[in-house]
């Protein structure tokens, strides 16, 4: 019983500090390769892609009035001739709700505040209906009027003939 007994000793022996074996964690990023001595030839040169013809532009998009905002657009100028100028206000801006991207309705608007001479307001109509106007000369064209007649009233002379001068406003 003494031999099983003399290897469970109550008093540790003492170790020589040993330090860890050291761990090498791969590096997750590879190394860039050396520069060789000899120049590394360019890339060739993409080819040259085939030139493509150019796309007609859209067509130009005619802007008209549906049945509802036809029939408020014909109240307004019934309110208009009668001199009721906010009652016509107001029923534009009831078409505005219906068309709100529909620009003879911006431009409709900025007669309207021309004829309550409010200069601004009606250059402010007319420069949205023009934004709207898209392609359509027609529809440009009558923005363009507005907007000279809303800047002659504001006393903008320069900035009204330098408009008039451009060529979709003939």
């Amino acid at each position: 019983m003494l031999a099983s007994l003399a290897g469970c000793s109550l008093l540790q022996p003492t170790r020589s500090p040993v330090a860890p074996p050291e761990r090498t964690i791969p590096n997750p990023i590879p190394e860039a390769p050396k520069p060789s001595a000899a120049p590394a030839t360019p890339p060739p040169a993409p080819a040259a892609l085939p030139a493509t013809p150019t796309a007609p532009p859209p067509p130009a998009r005619e802007y008209h009035l549906n049945p509802a905002t036809q029939s408020l657009v014909a109240q307004a100028h019934s309110q208009i001739a009668r001199g009721e100028l906010p009652g016509a206000a107001t029923t534009l801006d009831r078409a505005l709700r219906i068309e709100p991207q529909n620009p003879l309705l911006w431009i409709e608007l900025a007669r309207l505040r021309l004829t309550e001479n409010d200069g601004r307001q009606a250059e402010s109509c007319a420069r949205k209906a023009l934004a709207l106007g898209g392609l359509d000369p027609q529809t440009r064209s009558k923005a363009g009027h507005a907007l000279v007649d809303a800047l002659r009233l504001l006393h903008r002379e320069p900035e009204a003939r330098e408009l008039e001068a451009q060529p979709w406003m003939k």
